[in-house]
């Protein structure tokens, strides 16, 4: 799926199906704070999500993996689709962030580019959108070609993003929060080993509040899928915490009837 210069797009917009977009959001979890994978267009301070076009030939999932995979150079994907986006006012005319990243990127196509280039992208598209869970020390971002940068950015110093992008954060994490009991976060999110506290951390950050440290600890050892390992040991030894990892047969389990512990 990857594409790698203007010329190579423009020759294969014929394969692909008009009016139809796919649009990532992309969660990662680092430094305790949660994390969307962006990408900002060349020459402009223009942001945007990871997305793509559908081939009349391809099953949709299956080219939204492998564009992720080109993104991210991580092949075991946890995807989710969660809304489609239809509005009327969906075009590079929609506000002034993207109409002027639009200038920018038109300024690097030539004369034959612009003709074909301009009709493609200026038709309304349909947008399906995905949910991806994934442990930021594993992605190594890569920017596509209309793009100089690729990283991840906090959720909440989010840049100005092109269209409805920033919409579409906010349904995903409206939609993250609603499904959280469904959701692998714990196993998408976080390292192998972990304490109680990066995952109560983690569920902090998602669900925007503070836990009860106490409760939280009871209720996680209830639900029996964690497996306890050695203690992590940065100073005194009654005070290390002991590292968890997650028990997949128990999780799986629990993420098909709902965890229900928040």
């Amino acid at each position: 799926m990857e594409i790698d210069s203007n010329t190579s797009f423009l020759n294969r917009i014929p394969s692909f199906m008009p009016g139809i977009s796919m649009d990532f959001v992309v969660f990662g979890y680092k430094e305790r704070t949660l994390h969307i994978l962006m990408l900002k267009y060349l020459n402009t301070d223009a942001w945007a999500l990871p997305g793509g076009f559908l081939p009349k030939d391809a099953e949709m999932d299956k080219v939204a993996h492998a564009i992720l995979e080109d993104r991210t150079g991580v092949s075991n994907i946890f995807l989710d689709q969660f809304y489609t986006f239809n509005s009327l006012n969906r075009g590079w005319d929609c506000n002034d962030v993207s109409r002027n990243a639009f200038e920018k990127l038109r300024e690097t196509w030539n004369k034959e580019e612009k003709e074909t280039l301009d009709e493609w992208f200026g038709q309304r598209f349909i947008s399906t959108a995905y949910l991806s869970l994934m442990n930021a020390q594993e992605v190594v971002p890569d920017p596509d070609y209309i793009s100089d940068d690729c990283a991840w950015v906090p959720i909440e110093e989010l840049p100005s993003v092109v269209l409805d992008h920033e919409l579409m954060i906010q349904k995903a994490l409206e939609y993250i929060r609603l499904r959280i009991n469904y959701l692998p976060i714990g196993r998408s999110l976080l390292e192998e080993k972990f304490t109680m506290s990066d995952l109560q951390a983690l569920y902090e950050a998602i669900l925007g509040r503070k836990m009860d440290a106490g409760n939280f600890q009871r209720k996680m050892k209830k639900l029996n899928m964690l497996n306890r390992h050695e203690k992590l040991m940065t100073g005194a030894a009654n005070k290390a915490p002991y590292l968890y990892s997650i028990n997949d047969e128990v999780y799986d389990r629990l993420l098909e009837q709902g965890i229900g512990f928040t």
